[in-house]
């Protein structure tokens, strides 16, 4: 005959069943701890790409001494619409990590838009970024053999294996310049130019005359974008396509 289980072993099977049941909530809790804290890390991310600067003035501020501010003849387009009615104009530094959260954005607004936006991208190296003029010196030497926006793309790639590093990249930007096959003669003579900073500086000066102070800032026709989504972009853009 089989022998009947006492009180005290009764009670041990229901504490262990009791434990084993807080052990699994416990995981349950921890994976859900885990998978919050990725989205959280997400939506931060998405605000630092999409919650572009927030400086004075309203939210469509017009650029007052006209289109010549915000684009020039020599601005760099990524893109171009034959019919030039809407351009997405950023200026950017290449050591933002919020600019280098918004570039994926950007590349997908172009894929979209293709054809029908103007994109055009501006330097506005930031003091407080140690390589950032640096960087955009690199850019403009290789943009006098046609490699804007291939270098472009590759600092923005690259810069979480520079970000926040305060001693000198240029021996990094070089790599990146022969990565590209770009004449290092005609690179390195470029880079270091008083023409080639003086190049930069003059979309630092259009940039602070439109009141900026911090990177990337958007500004579509003219006029500064605030959007907090990437969906609030394509609805300005929408708006200017059929206006």
């Amino acid at each position: 005959m089989a022998k009947t289980p006492d009180q005290s072993q009764i009670r041990r099977k229901k504490i262990d069943a009791m434990r084993e049941q807080e052990a699994r909530a416990r995981k349950r809790n921890k994976n859900l701890a885990v998978s919050l804290t990725v989205i959280g890390v997400f939506i931060v991310l998405l605000a630092a790409v999409l919650v572009v600067n927030r400086l004075s003035g309203p939210e469509t501020a017009v650029v007052a001494a006209g289109k010549a501010q915000y684009v020039r003849a020599d601005s760099h387009k990524l893109s171009v619409a034959p019919d030039g009615k809407v351009t997405l104009v950023e200026f950017l530094d290449f050591e933002c990590e919020a600019c280098r959260a918004a570039f994926p954005v950007v590349e997908d607004l172009r894929k979209q838009y293709a054809g029908k936006v103007t994109f055009v991208a501006r330097h506005f190296p930031l003091p407080g970024h140690f390589n950032a003029e640096r960087a955009a010196r690199a850019v403009e030497a290789s943009a006098r053999q046609g490699k804007f926006e291939a270098m472009y793309q590759r600092m923005y790639e690259t810069q979480t294996q520079r970000g926040e590093k305060r001693v000198p990249a240029d021996d990094v930007f070089r790599g990146l310049a022969k990565s590209l096959g770009l004449d290092m003669t005609a690179w390195e003579k470029a880079y270091n130019a008083p023409e080639t900073l003086e190049r930069i500086n003059k979309d630092v000066a259009d940039g602070k005359a439109l009141g900026m102070t911090g990177t990337p800032t958007f500004f579509l026709n003219g006029r500064r974008l605030q959007p907090e989504s990437e969906a609030d972009f394509k609805a300005a853009i929408d708006a200017a396509l059929a206006s």
